[in-house]
């Protein structure tokens, strides 16, 4: 409990709530689009910093590649399940649902750089090697819903020669994945000598630049639900509050079956349950033009992402410290 409190209170999580509320209020108050992209290059080249310097310290075993190929297994498979439950619970017509799917198999760096401080918070330590499974878990989603979307016909055509080149470059060549792999290698390459030379820039700043940056995620998010909210009825308003407990706790049991150590079970576990708003739907963009942006970034962004960040994240924590101990 005091974990959990130490976490919903921290400043990141207020700052998130700040621009929430100042959102569904009306209020004025913007980021520059420009700055908060800024804001983002940052965070992710400062969290894949660290993560390549903490893997430079250990060599790639067979327990990291189990991992990897836990979360590869889970991104894959999480679409399925979430696409058979939004056609069994809610109305939504079959290419919004695998549209939505999609994003519950693919993950949110944000939600996972806000789990990495929280951890961090409660003195748990975690293996840099999270890092380049959450990047590995950006695409698998994505291919899952491409699949739904063809056995389902929901496509007047299947998406094929340059449409699936320009997809595929979309997915690959996003900017949060080649900022966070190129990071990633980078820190990997330098190690721990070379990387306390930038440490002033990248470390010290890193919690209130976040802070900058939960506070424009949280206007996005109550423009989100303002906005979209009529899209939604309650059954599929409810799915993006259990859906996540659901990933998370299918990675749990993957997590207690690999034995992972807490910290490293605990960002696991938030990968599995976060969704999508920045890789699946640029890719959702291209290969199902008639899914709803409407419905699926506002389930993802206005509704699962603030129950991740402010409740999610400390139930996970909580999680990982029941399979670990």
């Amino acid at each position: 409990m005091e974990a959990a409190l130490s976490t919903i209170l921290s400043p990141i999580i207020l700052f998130f709530l700040l621009g929430l509320v100042a959102a569904l209020l009306r209020s004025q108050m913007t980021v520059p689009e420009a700055f908060a992209k800024g804001l983002a290059i940052y965070l992710m080249m400062a969290i894949g910093l660290k993560g390549g310097v903490e893997m430079s310290k250990n060599p790639l075993t067979g327990e990291v590649l189990m991992v990897f190929a836990a979360g590869i297994f889970l991104s894959f498979v999480i679409p399925l399940i979430a696409f058979q439950l939004l056609k069994l619970t809610t109305k939504l017509n079959t290419i919004d649902a695998a549209a939505a799917a999609a994003h519950y198999g693919s993950i949110s760096i944000v939600t996972f750089v806000a789990a990495t401080e929280a951890i961090k918070i409660s003195g748990i330590g975690s293996s840099g090697h999270l890092v380049a499974l959450a990047a590995l878990m950006e695409t698998p989603a994505i291919i899952s819903a491409l699949l739904l979307a063809r056995r389902s016909n929901m496509t007047k055509q299947p998406v094929a020669g340059s449409e699936t080149g320009e997809l595929m470059r979309e997915v690959l060549l996003n900017a949060s994945v080649v900022v966070l792999i190129g990071a990633l290698l980078i820190g990997w390459v330098v190690g721990e000598t070379e990387f306390a030379k930038v440490a002033p820039f990248f470390v010290t700043p890193f919690q209130g630049v976040l802070c900058l940056f939960l506070l424009d995620m949280g206007l996005a998010a109550g423009r989100g639900l303002r906005n979209g909210w009529r899209q939604l009825d309650f059954m599929t308003v409810l799915f993006g509050l259990y859906m996540p407990i659901l990933s998370a706790t299918i990675a749990a049991s993957l997590c207690y079956l690999i034995g992972m150590p807490a910290g490293d079970a605990a960002l696991f576990i938030t990968l599995a349950a976060s969704a999508s708003y920045i890789a699946v739907p640029a890719a959702m963009r291209l290969a199902l033009p008639e899914a709803k942006p409407s419905i699926y970034l506002t389930l993802s962004l206005g509704v699962t992402f603030p129950f991740n960040v402010t409740l999610g994240i400390p139930i996970y924590m909580a999680m990982a410290n029941l399979i670990a101990s």
